[in-house]
């Protein structure tokens, strides 16, 4: 086996949690998924994931987000009421 160091990072206690759980619901622990993403960036000599600067309407859409999973609402009352709008948004 090739030599390994030990990697230590600072992360919110809450997005560990959060973290930890989603994997082991795919069967991974948090170091599979490191080893996963820094093997990635070897490979592809990238960064794994598209990064951008969000632009104005996006910085809306994500704060609304935040606030929706912070009130634990929804934007529609139902399937057919996102459906319906997502209708009208197409005619305009």
């Amino acid at each position: 086996m090739a030599n390994s160091s030990m990697l230590h990072i600072r992360v919110d206690d809450d997005v560990k949690a959060q973290a930890t759980e989603a994997l082991a619901a795919m069967g991974l622990t948090m170091s599979d998924a490191v080893r996963i993403f820094l093997k990635r960036i070897v490979n592809d000599q990238a960064f794994p994931l598209e990064l951008k600067v969000p632009n104005a309407e996006t910085r809306v859409a994500m704060e609304e987000a935040r606030a929706m999973m912070k009130a634990r609402q929804a934007r529609f009352a139902s399937a057919d009421a996102l459906f319906d709008d997502i209708e009208e948004t197409r005619q305009r």
